[in-house]
């Protein structure tokens, strides 16, 4: 049971349109956590769940890419967005978030249809 990945033109149009499908909360990255600052909540890699991923290239620098997540937490009972920026400073993090998010990619990008699981 895969997703059907939407195509988007850009990073606002991803965003808008999750937002609409019921992904409202903003989220953060921060370091070890994600947070949803409004509600004053710090997920760690293990309270939430990816669904869905878009990767932009930056429009001058193809390096300056964009990964918009729409993030679900069941243990908080939300769903928002995470705009994770990849660039200079994102590689050198090796936190138990960033290994998350880089290994649902792989494995997304990799297997499909194949959830990781654990």
């Amino acid at each position: 049971m895969g997703i059907a990945m939407k195509t988007y033109n850009n990073l606002v149009e991803a965003t808008n349109d999750l937002m609409k499908r019921g992904y409202t909360e903003n989220l953060s990255l921060e370091g070890e956590t994600v947070d949803d600052k409004e509600k004053k909540i710090q997920m760690t890699a293990d309270d939430f769940e990816i669904d869905e991923f878009y990767r932009f290239e930056g429009a001058s620098n193809p390096d300056d890419m964009s990964i918009v997540y729409a993030v679900t937490s069941e243990k908080y009972n939300l769903k928002g967005v995470l705009v994770n920026a990849f660039g200079t400073y994102a590689n050198n993090s090796a936190s138990a978030i960033e290994a998350k998010l880089h290994h649902y990619q792989v494995s997304e990008h990799l297997h499909g249809e194949d959830r990781p699981t654990g």
